[in-house]
């Protein structure tokens, strides 16, 4: 079943989901120039790739069910949160709040929640940050405040997710309790690489830096 739209109101649901498109759009052109800089400036980039998507109508539908809400276009608006969602992986950890702080400074795009998983995982072992944004478009007529959300994770996370994304689908959220035990020890061993990986890059890093002092002094 789909949402309760009438016939007069179908170009409001085309509204809308162009709205939430145009907000990806901006949000997606801001993160590209933010990585370009720190390319320039650094000489480093912090991402690895990012992904973006619209939520279907059919999902939209299931979340508003799952919490007890109609199935009408402004219940769509006011109560799912991520129909717009960007996903930016990166290579470290720190990484992670370094984007979420540049993107946090953009004048125009409001923080309006922050979820750190990766501080406090969830009791299956997801590990992410969550940015739940508000950035304006400007149609012809109108300016709307436009809610996106942002993950922002590693690639090992990401594998993660993935993988526990599709068992949960396949077993439609009742996976046997050894697989998900199983995937909660393999959180373990993604935080652990994580955090090996930062190490093991800190260090290059200084050596880097280091030699490149002594090729100066030299």
């Amino acid at each position: 079943m789909g949402l309760q739209l009438s016939d007069g109101d179908i170009k409001s649901w085309e509204e809308v989901i162009l709205l939430y498109n145009s907000a990806l759009k901006q949000v997606n052109t801001k993160i590209e120039i933010l990585n370009a800089e720190f390319q320039e400036v650094h000489r480093y980039n912090p991402i690895e790739h990012v992904k973006s998507r619209i939520k279907s109508p059919e999902s939209i539908v299931k979340k508003l069910k799952k919490h007890g809400y109609d199935t009408t276009l402004n219940n769509m608006v006011k109560y799912v949160n991520d129909i717009a969602g960007i996903r930016i992986i990166c290579s470290f950890t720190s990484d992670i709040y370094r984007i979420a702080d540049m993107l946090a400074n953009q004048k125009d795009l409001q923080v309006l929640t922050i979820k750190d998983y990766i501080m406090n995982p969830k009791k299956s072992g997801y590990r992410s940050y969550h940015m739940l944004v508000s950035i304006p478009v400007y149609l012809s007529d109108k300016m709307s405040n436009v809610k996106v959300e942002i993950q922002i994770r590693t690639v090992a996370m990401d594998f993660w997710a993935s993988l526990e994304h599709k068992i949960q689908y396949k077993f439609e959220g009742k996976a046997p309790a050894h697989i998900n035990q199983e995937l909660y020890e393999c959180a373990h061993m993604v935080s652990e690489l994580d955090d090996k990986m930062l190490s093991l890059n800190d260090e290059i890093v200084s050596i880097s830096a280091k030699m490149e002092k002594e090729k100066e002094e030299s």
